[in-house]
């Protein structure tokens, strides 16, 4: 047992993330007699991220979401207790950026008392999709709070279907991704098709663009909206890539591409090559299918969002909704360098967009969606502050229906069968059971929202404006959120008239709280 005894300080120094070479030469004999060792290391890294979020990391620590964030998550999507106790465990005071949300003592909203007030109430969008362009099929969002683009091929049938089912029992729209239109997406869900740079799901034999297959598609599934994606956030300039292996014959037919072989998507869109060619684009199919068009973008250079925004003003021409989506990275897989360093974070990249708009008065005529870990009521209440009218929710939504933060998303092998195509591993996800969970989750973000802007005086998220949140500079100060980010102090709310109707809805949807009865000697 002599081995055994030398080999401890080996494991230990393995297990402290040492690499192994280094360990190895400390002791060479340790080669001859414990070979095994040397490959502990691969082992640990390959199974670190299970260890570290149930063994290792703190409440706070892990990323991209805490374990904070994700019991939340979980409690919240199978109906437990979602509530925290004994005060934050956050370094509130010592964190630079943290937002502290600022409640009224007197509003014109009164919040109700009850833990499950407001998890049934109805939190419909304040500006109608599609309204101000005349769009035919333009329509007023049920949800502020919806799924976001992943496709049938990076998430698993089962996956999509139970995200679908639970957009349909939440009343929430379901963001198709850009691998197209899967037999998956028909349980009910209504849908916003995303049109990405190989155009699945409404292409020709050569691979272009057919806007005869994009009618025929609208018309026989349950779209209200066409987003044309331009970058998202986790691999911005960059096209996806789909291996041969996972090209099975149902993605191949949802794709409209060869089974069985590599599917690469361009990195630019054919259709159009500047903003004023966009622009016709997204008018042609708007004027086509009558449905309101958006685009999808992370943000890098503001010269694109200048030049469009001056084309909107000037021409009349103009997308419906903007997608901004963090530089964060999200479902998609992508080079390090991506994930980590290429597009702005959300706060700052779509707070540069929303004023571009907002400088040239378009910003009451577009509907503005954030994407990027807004699946948590802070991060969503910041960014309806500062002008979104919807979130969409990805990593969020897997969460909610089962996925443990493995971060295997790109490897095939998701061991909850969320994010794969392996059948034994999907099999293991129950959409009708998941579904449910996904539909919870999304109730109760609408509810925390309801409850917070109630707390902030007023009846509806996106009323909350940029005056009512502060961000810590550190222990002694903070800095208004208008100010952070040169907000004008009228930006970031919906015009007078969307206000005004968007009260009126919720004044008859969710229920006022009030007080005891009031004592002989009570003030008024």
């Amino acid at each position: 047992m002599k081995w055994a005894s030398r080999a401890v300080p080996v494991v230990a120094a393995a297990l402290a993330g040492l690499a192994a070479r280094d360990v190895l030469q400390r002791d060479h004999a340790l080669l001859r007699n414990f070979p095994v060792v040397g490959r502990a290391r691969y082992l640990l890294e390959s199974i670190g991220p299970e260890l570290r979020q149930y063994i290792v990391a703190g409440n706070n620590e892990e990323r991209p979401f805490t374990r904070d964030q994700r019991r939340w998550i979980y409690a919240s999507a199978k109906q437990e207790n979602n509530y925290f106790g004994f005060g934050t465990d956050n370094d509130i005071e010592y964190t630079p950026g943290y937002p502290i949300i600022k409640h009224r003592t007197f509003g014109r909203a009164v919040p109700p008392s009850s833990p499950t007030a407001g998890h049934d109430v109805r939190l419909p969008a304040a500006k109608v999709l599609g309204g101000a362009r005349g769009r035919a099929r333009a329509f007023r969002p049920e949800s502020v709070v919806n799924i976001s683009g992943m496709s049938f091929g990076s998430l698993s049938g089962n996956a999509v279907t139970a995200l679908n089912k639970g957009a349909a029992l939440a009343g929430c729209l379901q963001n198709t991704g850009e691998g197209g239109l899967s037999p998956y997406h028909r349980n009910g869900g209504d849908l916003v098709f995303q049109i990405g740079t190989a155009y699945f799901g409404c292409r020709d034999e050569r691979g272009r663009f057919s806007l005869d297959r994009l009618k025929d598609l609208v018309a026989g599934a349950p779209v209200r909206a066409l987003e044309v994606k331009l970058s998202q956030g986790a691999k911005p300039s960059l096209g996806g890539l789909l291996p041969g292996a996972k090209v099975s014959a149902e993605i191949a037919e949802t794709r409209g591409i060869p089974q069985g072989r590599d599917c690469v998507s361009p990195s630019r869109h054919a259709e159009f090559s500047d903003c004023d060619s966009l622009l016709d684009w997204v008018e042609l199919l708007a004027a086509e299918t009558g449905l309101p068009v958006g685009i999808k973008s992370a943000v890098g250079d503001l010269g694109f969002w200048e030049e469009l925004t001056t084309l909107m003003r000037d021409t009349g021409r103009g997308v419906d909704f903007v997608t901004v989506d963090g530089g964060e990275g999200g479902t998609g897989a992508a080079p390090l360098i991506f994930t980590d360093s290429v597009s702005l974070p959300f706060q700052q990249g779509f707070a540069r967009v929303y004023r571009t708009f907002a400088e040239k008065d378009l910003h009451e005529r577009t509907v503005f969606v954030g994407a990027g870990k807004l699946g948590l009521p802070d991060n969503a209440v910041v960014a309806f502050a500062l002008g979104c009218d919807m979130v969409n929710v990805g990593r969020e939504a897997m969460l909610a229906i089962g996925c443990i933060q493995a971060q295997k998303c790109h490897t095939d092998t998701c061991p909850t069968g969320v994010a794969t195509q392996n059948p034994w591993l999907a099999r293991g996800l129950d959409p009708t059971s998941k579904s449910v969970r996904a539909a919870n989750y999304i109730r109760t973000l609408r509810r925390d929202l309801v409850k917070v802007a109630e707390a902030c005086g007023v009846e509806h998220p996106g009323l909350i404006d940029t005056d009512a949140v502060e961000i810590l500079d550190g222990r002694t100060s903070s800095t208004p959120l208008r100010e952070v980010y040169g907000y004008r102090p009228e930006w970031g709310r919906p015009s007078a008239a969307d206000r005004a109707e968007i009260v009126a809805l919720m004044t008859g949807e969710a229920p006022q709280g009030g007080s005891a009865p009031p004592s002989a000697t009570a003030m008024g």
